[in-house]
């Protein structure tokens, strides 16, 4: 069997994903802060007949994220496919004005630092095998310059650039890098483009299809479009 790591897995998108693969005969390893939320995911994939278990790691933090990827791999063997989707913590967003360090810092610590963390934890043995997949969620203000969302767009944009590199340097490897912005309001139940069960659905069709490289979600959105 194969396995998927979702990194910063929560109960909206990360759940859908974990759901969308695992329906596809996918070990799910879900990777969060929260073990009262990751035993609520676990628990209810299992009920569907999902193989997931959870692995309590902080994204931001280097030895954390080693340590989960250790017993990931001790527990299922080797890791098929990421996707990397850490929300935020409760940083509000900010103008350019109300931009600060402190507003700043959080988000890039989650989001950029995160991902170097985890991708530095788990590519190595990718490149060496010459296959695997890195898949990465973000927001359009990973390409636009969105006024509201400027300490954010930071990190984004930031998280960004990082992906395109390590898409230049992987994909001759045989690693399918994959980057989708999304210039939605995640909300479940609605059967839309903003629902995380079609954005999942959206993600595997990538991922089998091998869709390397960046595109906007839904395709062709801008910020005067995006749906909230």
């Amino acid at each position: 069997m194969k396995t998927m790591v979702i990194a910063g897995a929560g109960k909206g998108l990360g759940l859908s994903l974990a759901k969308r693969f695992g329906e596809e005969g996918f070990q799910i390893a879900l990777v969060a802060r929260n073990a009262e939320n990751l035993q609520s995911m676990t628990a209810g994939l299992k009920e569907k007949g999902i193989e997931a278990s959870y692995f309590i790691a902080d994204v931001s933090n280097k030895d954390q994220m080693q340590k989960a990827v250790s017993d990931i791999k001790a527990k299922y063997g080797r890791i098929d496919v990421m996707e990397f989707s850490p929300a935020s913590r409760g940083t509000m967003p900010a103008t350019a004005l109300e931009v600060t360090a402190e507003n700043t810092r959080e988000y890039f610590e989650n989001v950029v630092i995160g991902a170097i963390n985890v991708v530095n934890s788990i590519v190595p043995d990718m490149v060496e095998r010459g296959e695997g997949a890195l898949l990465f969620t973000s927001g359009l203000s990973a390409m636009y310059p969105i006024p509201m969302l400027s300490n954010v767009g930071i990190s984004m944009a930031g998280l960004r650039n990082y992906v395109a590199n390590l898409h230049a340097a992987l994909s001759p490897r045989g690693i399918l890098v994959v980057h989708r912005p999304l210039g939605v309001l995640i909300k479940a139940g609605t059967g839309a483009v903003n629902d995380p069960d079609v954005i999942a659905d959206m993600w595997y069709d990538a991922y089998v299809k091998k869709l390397d490289g960046e595109e906007e979600y839904p395709k062709g959105v801008t910020p005067k479009t995006m749906m909230f």
